[in-house]
């Protein structure tokens, strides 16, 4: 989804810098050059206050250093702060993802049109005190659908949304370009900003930066990047999900050890923690901690640099699949916490079905495969993002792809230093990387779009783009996002992933389970999800 391969190369960097692009692979991991806790004065660890005036205290396992800007961030530790800061016309449930009125006062009735209105919540205010207001709205959305402003919100909606109307001083219209039932889920991601502050030249910098104004239920007090952001009850809030916790401080520890340290024992700093090891389930379940996991789209994926011999044949992609031990990683690496890839989509996504290709472990076959490519003593490299989990996973690589005779050498590093040299376009083999776009909704034509299209980020990545099996395949989404019927539609994305399973281009192995720890002797209602971050929006001191 990330179209940033027509952007001059000076500001393409800065656009993958800030919002994660990097940390799009690594949905998992938005920014792991983060250090860990940072000075003692601003990791408040909930001491202050008691009762309803206690800070509560979170661990986030990814960096708070990447974008803050609603419309281009892909950092999972900023996208959940801004749920919490910002809203959007409608908001999606955490956990069902489905769409409930938060600046807008209704869900629309009917969604078969091409034209949707929405009228503003009655005095709601930014945090600056300023009222919410139609020019708002179209200001983000401006920004937004610009041809000549490159975003990352852009992919969500370009495709079907035409232009937003002020249509009177609290109420919009949003025009269409067909009928588009799923695009209301996606209304969440364009969080209305305050024109008055970040039309002012230099405010889209200061966004990126961390400077985030919204009229959610939480304000943000102060931001320390590489250390914490922390945030009060906003006392002009008058939305559906009102703040339970005057005050809370997030910290950032993006390292396992002292991210676990953080919520055990009986001084505890923090309360809730995201991005939990499986090793220490057991650990933090016997300390009386509560400890769930939340399934769905994140996975480890393989991308194959397909300009580079002989990963341009889709035997030998096919082969290095085939070859892999699925089960074993999920037994050894994952402990039981993920199931082996069998569609690009995980098995609970609504739009699931088994792929025709499937890529059970068959050694057998993977060297057949090789032989018909005629491919001999075949040496790789992998290039991997050292996200704790993903590093657990990649000696069982090794050992499979060795097991058929191809020499595999491991080269895990920072996630920031994998796709700086993808943006490099560095010659590379085969990388492997965590990601999860469930952290942008369940709509499998968006999760699709974020990794494959003409010009994709990640198409641009595996350099597969101009490949003519690619082009026909990008015209059958096109087809498929059209297409008004949503039974046929499911058909035609199930039909064209499909596809992406028989190239094995840039193909998930496994899907995984991210795990929450949280302490309910102190907190209620904490849903686990199931991607990176925390929402708190329906939680409350226990």
């Amino acid at each position: 989804m990330r179209d940033v391969t027509t952007v001059p190369a000076p500001h393409r960097r800065s656009f993958l810098k800030y919002t994660g692009a990097l940390g799009a692979a690594a949905a998992l991991s938005s920014s792991l050059a983060a250090c860990s806790a940072g000075p003692e004065s601003t990791n408040d660890t909930g001491g202050s206050g008691s009762g309803e005036d206690a800070t509560l205290t979170a661990v986030i396992g990814y960096g708070n250093d990447g974008s803050w800007d609603p419309t281009q961030t892909a950092s999972a530790f900023c996208m959940a702060a801004n749920n919490h800061v910002y809203e959007g016309l409608l908001d999606t449930d955490p956990i069902s993802r489905e769409p409930y009125p938060a600046l807008a006062t209704q869900v629309p009735d009917d969604l078969t049109g091409t034209s949707w209105r929405f009228t503003l919540r009655p005095g709601a205010t930014f945090h600056d005190g300023k009222p919410v207001t139609a020019d708002d709205v179209v200001f983000v959305f401006d920004r937004i659908l610009d041809p000549d402003t490159q975003t990352l919100a852009k992919g969500f909606f370009a495709s079907w949304l035409k232009e937003v109307r002020k249509t009177g001083a609290r109420t919009v219209e949003l025009v269409l370009r067909f009928p588009f039932p799923e695009g209301v889920a996606r209304l969440t991601l364009a969080k209305i900003m305050p024109r008055h502050v970040f039309s002012l030249p230099g405010a889209w910098d200061d966004a990126i930066r961390g400077k985030a104004i919204g009229s959610g239920p939480y304000r943000q007090t102060a931001h320390h990047p590489k250390s914490n952001t922390t945030f009060e009850a906003f006392a002009g809030y008058n939305g559906p999900r009102r703040a339970a916790f005057k005050r809370m401080n997030w910290l950032t520890i993006v390292d396992a050890a002292p991210r676990v340290a953080k919520i055990s024992g009986a001084s505890a700093g923090a309360q809730i923690a995201d991005n939990i090891p499986y090793a220490n389930i057991g650990q933090l379940t016997r300390g009386g901690m509560t400890v769930r996991g939340g399934a769905g789209m994140n996975n480890l994926f393989l991308m194959f640099n397909t300009r580079h011999k002989p990963f341009d044949d889709v035997r030998v992609r096919q082969a290095l699949r085939y070859a892999v031990d699925t089960r074993k990683m999920v037994e050894v690496a994952l402990r039981g916490h993920g199931r082996p890839a069998t569609s690009f989509l995980n098995e609970a996504n609504p739009a699931y079905r088994p792929a025709k290709t499937v890529y059970a472990h068959d050694p057998d076959k993977a060297k057949k495969l090789l032989k018909a490519a005629g491919v001999k003593g075949l040496e790789i490299e992998i290039l991997a993002v050292n996200v704790s989990w993903v590093v657990d996973c990649l000696p069982t690589l090794k050992a499979s792809w060795d097991a058929i005779g191809v020499k595999t050498t491991l080269a895990p590093q920072e996630t920031t230093a994998v796709f700086t040299k993808m943006d490099q376009k560095r010659d590379y083999q085969v990388v492997a990387a965590a990601s999860n776009p469930n952290q942008f909704g369940l709509d499998a034509d968006l999760i699709m779009r974020y990794n494959y299209g003409p010009r994709n980020l990640w198409m641009g990545y595996a350099r597969w783009a101009a490949d003519p099996v690619a082009r026909k395949l990008f015209q059958d989404m096109d087809r498929a996002t059209r297409e008004p019927d949503p039974a046929r539609k499911k058909a035609m994305i199930q039909d064209y992933i499909d596809v992406v399973a028989e190239q094995a281009v840039l193909y998930p192995v496994v899907h995984n389970e991210l795990m929450t720890a949280w302490n309910p002797h102190r907190l209620t209602g904490i849903r686990p999800q199931p991607y990176p971050g925390i929402n708190l929006l329906q939680a409350k001191w226990a």
